[in-house]
């Protein structure tokens, strides 16, 4: 039930996920190192799910918060302004691996014979095949977010906001189905590999790290029709539905960025 209050801030209570979570993210830290070095992953196993625990209950908390009428409009600016700060982190997060691409595609720095960012001996992908299948793939799915985004905040439309988050999910987990197929056919027919060359490197660094944010939003997506299914999200109170909007169509931004750097430029 929500309580009145007389004023638009939010005091927090003591809470213990901040320190667990901290404590999480060094025991996976750790065990990423230990991994790396061939000695075990389970620390590292053990590390993210204490993470992923302490982000279910943590976010939890801030969707009951929420429903006792914390969430303020003042408070609910903040939260939108942190969304963006947190956007703008990942917006330089993709500018690394776009400036090693760039960097070796117009200056490389190999033992082969000429200018080319891609080897001669190395088959590079045909942007025009499966990477334009997932772009419009993903720019679908953006255009259902958008469209369920709509439904709720200028018709109020929960059948439509239901739908269209459905839609969107199945186009996300869609999309990575066609990155992992193309992948093994690069592993498997073509002689790529993880790593071994400033080629490979870029390339599934920058594609992969891309395809894990599309997993990461997909969940997101999920959560929210969940929510949207239980009542959740009203034309003035959606925060959460519209970060994670927010964080789909950066994604969609991104893989545009990808699409004509990587596939087109990179390849042609």
């Amino acid at each position: 039930m929500a309580h009145a209050k007389n004023h638009d801030y939010h005091i927090l209570h003591p809470s213990i996920w901040p320190f667990l979570g901290s404590i999480g993210g060094f025991i996976m830290l750790t065990g990423a190192v230990l991994w790396m070095h061939g000695i075990t992953p389970f620390v590292f196993l053990i590390g993210f799910v204490l993470v992923l625990y302490v982000m279910f209950a943590w976010w939890s908390e801030v969707v009951s918060e929420s429903h006792v009428g914390d969430h303020t409009p003042v408070v609910r600016i903040g939260l939108r302004y942190g969304f963006i700060l947190f956007i703008m982190s990942e917006v330089m997060f993709f500018a690394a691996w776009f400036w090693a691409f760039f960097k070796q595609a117009i200056y490389p720095m190999n033992d082969y014979v000429g200018s080319e960012y891609v080897p001669a001996e190395f088959i590079p992908v045909d942007a025009f095949h499966l990477p334009l299948i997932n772009t419009l793939v993903l720019l679908l799915s953006g255009c259902a977010v958008t469209w369920a985004h709509h439904a709720l905040v200028h018709e109020n439309n929960r059948k439509d906001l239901i739908n269209g988050l459905a839609i969107s999910i199945v186009l996300g987990i869609l999309f990575t189905a066609l990155q992992a197929y193309e992948y093994g056919e690069l592993l498997l027919h073509y002689d790529w590999t993880f790593g071994g060359d400033v080629f490979f490197s870029t390339f599934f660094m920058a594609t992969g790290f891309h395809g894990a944010h599309v997993i990461i939003g997909t969940i997101f997506l999920i959560v929210c029709l969940i929510r949207a299914m239980r009542g959740d999200f009203t034309p003035e109170k959606h925060v959460g539905f519209e970060a994670a909007a927010w964080y789909w169509h950066f994604v969609d931004v991104v893989w545009l960025f990808l699409f004509f750097a990587v596939y087109m430029w990179g390849g042609a």
